[in-house]
């Protein structure tokens, strides 16, 4: 009976070295905060990469503006004795309009006529003509208070001396 008694006793202590060996190589709990902080560095990382995408399409829109009003150019022209805004002149002015929309920048409409007619009637249809192109930005979005109508009348000609090619260059409103 000694024998079982030793054979039971030593039965029972690989038992227990068994089950203490076993408790102590449990599988380690996975790095939840290693895994956490890739992800949020790849969602940063993502989030990064389309901001930076928006701001490059915002850039390349804005280039595309600002070159619609350099082809356009800043001089809008009208008909002899008239104030009223041709399709070619609204065609200029909604690139203008368009590139004011994105910024906050003001601007000066200059009105020109060309030497004939007294100098006070040129001086008021310059004011007209400056007047209509202040107007027609307005309705089209961009606020009054950003831009200033003057005139100048006949007093600034572009191009000096008379004759129809020389009056159609200064009856004109210079955007600036």
């Amino acid at each position: 009976m000694k024998r079982f008694t030793v054979a039971g006793k030593a039965l029972s202590v690989i038992f227990a070295v068994l089950w203490m060996v076993g408790c102590a190589t449990t599988t380690p709990e996975p790095d939840t905060s290693q895994a956490d902080a890739d992800r949020a560095a790849a969602t940063q990382a993502d989030a990064d990469a389309k901001r930076d995408a928006a701001m490059a399409a915002e850039k390349k829109a804005q280039k595309a503006l600002e070159d619609a009003v350099a082809a356009a150019g800043n001089v809008v022209y009208f008909d002899f004795d008239k104030s009223t805004l041709t399709v070619v002149t609204r065609r200029t002015l909604d690139a203008h309009i368009a590139l004011l929309k994105t910024n906050k920048d003001s601007l000066r409409l200059e009105g020109h006529t060309d030497e004939r007619g007294t100098r006070e009637y040129n001086m008021a249809l310059g004011e007209r003509r400056a007047k209509a192109v202040k107007d027609y930005m307005s309705v089209k979005g961009v606020s009054g208070y950003r831009g200033e109508a003057v005139s100048y009348g006949e007093e600034r000609p572009v191009a000096l001396g008379s004759g129809e090619s020389n009056w159609s260059q200064n009856r004109r409103v210079e955007i600036k």
